[in-house]
C-alpha cells in the first residue's frame, strides 16, 4: 500500500466511524465527518495533509501525491 491509498483509506474510515458514532451515540459525531471532509479539500489545494505526513513517518512508501 502506498501513501495516497493509506491516506484515502485513512479518511474514509475517519467519515464512516463519524458516522456509525452519529446514529448510535450523538449526532455531534457529524462533527468530525465534516473535519475530515475540509481536510481533504484543503489538502487537495495545498498538499498538506497530517495524516500523510504521519504515515510517511511510519514508513508508508511513496505513491503519487503526496511524496
Amino acid at each position: 500500500m502506498n501513501l495516497d491509498r493509506a491516506v484515502l483509506a485513512f479518511a474514509g474510515c475517519v467519515v464512516l466511524v463519524s458516522l456509525t458514532l452519529s446514529a448510535l451515540v450523538h449526532p455531534a459525531w457529524l462533527w468530525l465527518a465534516a473535519f475530515a471532509g475540509v481536510n481533504m479539500l484543503q489538502a487537495s489545494f495545498t498538499g498538506f495533509c497530517p495524516a500523510a505526513m504521519l504515515f510517511k513517518r511510519l514508513g508508508v512508501k511513496p505513491g503519487a501525491h503526496f511524496r
